[in-house]
């Protein structure tokens, strides 16, 4: 079914994996263990310095639970896209992959240094519905229209974990967010589903995101690509699922999320840096893996939040996000009912070949 949608010219889940068989259960106060992206990326040492505060993080995704303590007092009034939807706050969600993503980007933890802790726990998730299709596809007209209202209600950082075939409405809508000095950030997408850089991850401007795995190396799951710029883990990373629950999933989506927060945390180190100059700073910080330089496969490096808010960085001047590019001359972009948006990866069970291994928040037996 899968190959048949693509065949058709429509965008699909970039392939979610989210494999646990044979993981245990574990109960709130031992999610914090099984965060092993907080001690990779020195999270801890990053938050003496920032937190996120005062940074709002437009999230056009699925929509959040707000069952999740974790998210108590996270969470913005946003909208929600569609027809009979245009009620709805985007604070509530029945597939669970904005939850998982708003829960990397600003998780509070709980007490005893339980539950989960998001890279920028003070920043604000607007939280945007644009995808309401169990299969985690939807028309790309909600995307288009879920950037523009983030922008137009303060968000400074875009957290996109998905990608749709090109489609000039949400390509103007990005455009018009990076000229608004907001940064976009985006799914290169999952080998699974996609064999070249995602729309919109590909519009110049935009900060790609790719997959690393435990031990820094590329993730299998990543796509590879000349457009690619910053990568982050991908692989096992645990967040906040439906009604109260945990998960672990594999997929660009949650490195996205967590350079999502990553940008938020600089963005409330450095007030008066334009969006083009904190990724200039991102970038350029960023711990270099692979060929010199940058390549298809880890961009300028494993994404460093420590670096970011500490290092002496130079001017922004060449800098590949200095400005948003514009199409591409001779290339058809529809923006017809028959273009989608999917999710990359992270949070939609009913499109992984292996169940996922939920928690439910109780005590652990010892």
């Amino acid at each position: 079914m899968i190959a048949g949608i693509r065949r058709a010219g429509v965008c699909v889940l970039a392939g979610v994996v989210m494999v646990l068989a044979g993981v245990r259960p574990a109960a709130a106060d031992n999610i914090r263990d099984r965060e092993w992206h907080l001690g990779a990326l020195r999270i801890p040492e990053a938050h003496q310095i920032s937190q996120g505060e005062g940074v709002v993080v437009g999230l056009p995704d699925t929509g959040v639970d707000t069952k999740h303590a974790e998210l108590d007092g996270a969470l913005l009034p946003g909208k929600g896209f569609g027809e009979g939807n245009g009620d709805f706050d985007g604070r509530g969600d029945f597939i669970g992959h904005g939850t998982a993503m708003a829960g990397l980007i600003a998780g509070r933890g709980l007490p005893g240094n339980g539950g989960v802790l998001g890279i920028a726990p003070k920043a604000m998730i607007l939280p945007l519905q644009t995808l309401r299709n169990e299969n985690g596809s939807g028309n790309a007209a909600y995307l288009a229209a879920g950037i523009d209202w983030a922008v137009e209600h303060d968000a400074k950082v875009i957290c996109i974990a998905g990608g749709t075939g090109r489609d000039s409405r949400v390509r103007a809508a990005v455009e018009r967010a990076l000229r608004s000095d907001v940064v976009v950030v985006a799914a290169v997408g999952n080998t699974s589903t996609e064999h070249a850089v995602s729309f919109p991850a590909n519009i110049p401007g935009v900060l790609a995101v790719g997959g690393t795995d435990r031990d820094g190396n590329h993730a299998s799951i990543s796509v590879t690509g000349p457009e690619i710029m910053i990568v982050a883990p991908a692989v096992d990373i645990v967040s906040t699922r439906l009604s109260g629950e945990y998960a672990s999933a594999t997929g660009t989506s949650d490195a996205t999320a967590i350079v999502a927060g990553v940008v938020a945390l600089v963005r409330a180190r450095y007030p008066k840096l334009s969006g083009a100059e904190v990724v200039h700073r991102i970038t350029a910080t960023a711990v270099d893996k692979g060929k010199p330089g940058r390549d298809d496969e880890f961009g300028f490096g494993i994404v460093d939040p420590v670096a970011a808010l500490t290092a002496d960085v130079g001017p922004v001047a060449g800098s590949p996000a200095a400005s948003p590019g514009t199409a591409t001359p001779g290339k058809h972009e529809p923006g017809g009912s028959g273009v989608t948006w999917a999710l990359a990866g992270g949070g939609v069970a009913l499109l992984v070949a292996v169940m996922v291994v939920v928690w439910r928040r109780r005590r652990a037996r010892r």
